[in-house]
């Protein structure tokens, strides 16, 4: 699923009104924006636009909006720091509405090179989240350009990432996507599709289910997969292994056992913890102290739950990453947000820092992991979509992709 789509560099946006969807959902404590990565991710694209001499129309959503448009989850911040990474001004449209008379007032008196913010896409309900005709028509009438950079969102078929392109096709625009999403799909499509092997795959996290179509499409590809995190419990009670109190789906266990023929019969290693850490409780509050003990995978006690892998599974795994040329990781191999059982967390990312590989980590909480470990400057790619990344490696086509144009 290599990048085959219409991107910026193949239009001209010199005098023209290009709407771009950005990913500019970032974390905010008391009105003041905590990280900025998405918004810093966002620039190349906008200035690109800005350079041609385009009128750069950006809109995004931001948080959930559970309980209506709120001053809140309001773009404002963003349109702040916007200003300051872009050093010229940000014109913010705080309509509620979005698409409003303030919107097409600010769009018309726009003149080349300047920037105009929408107010949070999701203050329009239901009208966005479920693709609504009319939003759709309204953020196509604002715009001569679609340019999708909004990997985060790409698979939501929202009015912001898949309804607005058919409005803009119909009056002959053109629907491209922006410099970020290039880079996504390069990545993670050349990594899945045509990999430089070997090619490991090391999936962690809490749930199988959340990863039953992202391991079955990455057998078929990878040449070895790894499993860690709270998921691995699963697979281990699936091999006959008493797991004591760890996490365990018991309505997937014939799907590991699935899993582990698959592997075999395709001959592709399947990597499992042979040992993990164990703890009486887990801990409360999250960070806090906690006793553990490393046992064998095999000898998990009744009274306790594996909570991180242990240390020679942190050395089989490290191990299994120094010969590879493409790496995909996604999801923690256990409690990492605790100091104590950040460790077969921090082992992976150390492993995949000091190997020649093409390494990508897949969005969500293995990106924050890495960044908060401080090993994000070591990595080929950090994803900026959990979800998004995740439904890539299933091999699912993605709405915000499909709805671009294909290059001639």
């Amino acid at each position: 699923m290599a990048l085959n789509k219409k991107t910026v560099d193949d239009i001209n946006a010199k005098g023209k009104r290009v709407l771009v969807r950005c990913d500019f959902n970032v974390p905010l404590k008391a009105g003041e924006i905590t990280d900025d990565t998405r918004i810093k991710a966002a620039l190349p694209t906008i200035k690109k636009l800005l350079n041609d001499g385009g009128k750069v129309i950006l809109c995004s959503h931001l948080g959930k909006v559970k309980n209506g448009p709120n001053e809140g989850e309001s773009l404002a911040p963003v349109a702040k720091r916007l200003e300051e990474l872009l050093g010229q001004k940000v014109n913010f449209v705080s309509d509620y509405n979005v698409t409003g008379e303030a919107a097409t007032k600010a769009v018309e008196e726009m003149k080349e090179e300047e920037v105009v913010l929408l107010q949070n896409t999701r203050f329009r309900g239901a009208e966005e989240t479920k693709n609504g005709e009319q939003f759709s028509k309204e953020l196509a009438d604002l715009a001569d350009i679609y340019v999708c950079d909004a990997f985060g969102s790409s698979h939501r078929a929202h009015a912001s990432v898949a309804g607005v392109t058919k409005f803009i096709t119909a009056k002959g625009g053109q629907n491209v996507v922006g410099y970020l999403m290039e880079k996504e799909i390069a990545f993670l499509g050349n990594a899945v599709e045509n990999p430089v092997r070997p090619f490991v795959a090391i999936l962690g996290g809490a749930k199988v289910a959340d990863k039953l179509n992202v391991i079955n499409n990455l057998l078929e590809k990878c040449d070895t997969l790894i499993i860690g995190g709270g998921m691995a419990y699963t697979f281990l009670k699936a091999q006959g292994k008493e797991v004591g109190l760890s996490l365990v789906d018991d309505t997937k266990i014939d799907y590991c056992k699935e899993m582990m023929a698959k592997a075999e019969k395709l001959g592709k290693k399947l990597l499992l913890p042979v040992d993990t850490t164990v703890s009486k409780t887990f801990p409360d509050p999250i960070d806090a102290p906690i006793e553990v003990e490393v046992v064998d995978s095999s000898a998990i006690p009744a009274d306790m739950e594996g909570l991180d892998i242990g240390t020679k599974t942190q050395a089989l795994f490290a191990d299994a990453v120094k010969t590879a040329k493409t790496v995909v990781w996604n999801g923690p191999m256990g409690v990492f947000e605790n100091p104590t059982l950040a460790k077969g967390t921090i082992a992976v990312a150390k492993a995949l820092a000091e190997t020649d590989a093409t390494t990508i980590i897949g969005g969500g909480d293995s990106a924050a992991a890495v960044i908060q470990l401080g090993f994000a400057d070591k990595m080929s790619h950090i994803s900026t979509g959990g979800g998004a990344s995740l439904e890539y490696l299933e091999g699912k086509v993605l709405p915000g992709i499909a709805v671009i144009a294909d290059k001639n």
